[in-house]
């Protein structure tokens, strides 16, 4: 268990990246969920040691990871959202200078280790093969196969499917889910659909506060014949917004259908639609964005 209180962090520049974040992360995959500039990766920098928050504890297990900052070190497996290779380096050879890195020095047990990750993540027909040819899906599985070194009990990913094609997030979401079974897996994304077909447990932030915890199932059926849907002219969106809590509206066939959060119907043309998980996004967001507003 991963257990995170009351963790705050102020940049130099007066940005307040984190407000008191708490959470409770059990083994398995779990979601942070947030739109860019939330405060994910200043929460995920701080876990990994990179940064020291202003206050607040961490612990992982009986691990106190704010003290005790080369035993977290040995258990944790980190891919950030910007991780760079060496283009003319193949991926075997890097993967084994990580491997050193991590504290792998025998030989035989070091060349077991990178070949085991390099067939887990799919890697191994293409180790021979320089990094910089790779597609970002394959470069995001080296990134995790890195990560992987050591077999540590807690890995975070952040922001790993971006820019993927549908093929490779398939398959770089299935591989998390593998791990997941084992260790405790933080994916952190702005991704919805990442959350609610992975994730058991989730949390969502913005602006550095923690808005909603729990189950993604629990998350939605919160919503349940609360959420209206309707086709509408473009013209009447503004008046729309300006009555109701306007989730979200798509251009389907040339028209807006726009989403609406209410007790009841809106006007006779809405009909109830079974909420998702960017239906909870969406209206956590708005509320969260009416409630930071200044008043008049």
């Amino acid at each position: 268990m991963l257990t995170i209180d009351r963790v705050s962090k102020t940049y130099g520049n007066g940005v307040r990246a984190l407000r008191e974040v708490s959470l409770s992360i059990p083994k398995g995959l779990f979601g942070l969920l947030g739109p860019n500039g939330a405060g994910k990766s200043s929460l995920m920098r701080t876990i990994a040691t990179l940064q020291e928050p202003d206050s607040g504890s961490i612990r992982f297990g009986s691990i106190d990871v704010l003290k005790d900052k080369d035993a977290i070190r040995r258990q944790l497996g980190y891919l950030p959202q910007d991780f760079g290779v060496y283009p003319k380096t193949s991926a075997e050879d890097l993967l084994d200078h990580f491997a050193v890195l991590k504290g792998l020095t025998v030989r035989a047990e070091r060349r077991a280790a990178v070949e085991a990750l390099l067939q887990q993540t799919n890697l191994w027909a293409a180790r021979k093969r320089h990094l910089g040819t790779y597609s970002g899906g394959m470069r995001q599985r080296f990134g995790i196969a890195q990560a992987l070194l050591g077999q540590p009990k807690l890995v975070i990913v952040d922001e790993p499917t971006a820019g993927l094609d549908p093929e490779e997030r398939n398959r770089f979401l299935n591989l998390l889910a593998e791990i997941g079974e084992q260790v405790v897996v933080i994916l952190s994304t702005h991704i919805v659909e990442d959350v609610t077909d992975l994730c058991p447990q989730m949390a969502m932030i913005n602006q550095g506060q923690v808005l909603l915890s729990g189950t993604p199932a629990d998350c939605i059926a919160a919503l349940r014949d609360r959420v209206w849907a309707a086709r509408v002219d473009k013209a009447e969106l503004s008046a729309i917004q300006s009555q109701h809590q306007l989730l979200s509206t798509r251009l389907v066939g040339g028209r807006p259908v726009a989403k609406v959060y209410s007790t009841q119907a809106p006007d006779p043309r809405f009909a109830a639609v079974e909420p998702d998980l960017e239906d909870v996004y969406f209206l956590k967001l708005r509320q969260h964005q009416a409630a930071s507003r200044p008043s008049a």
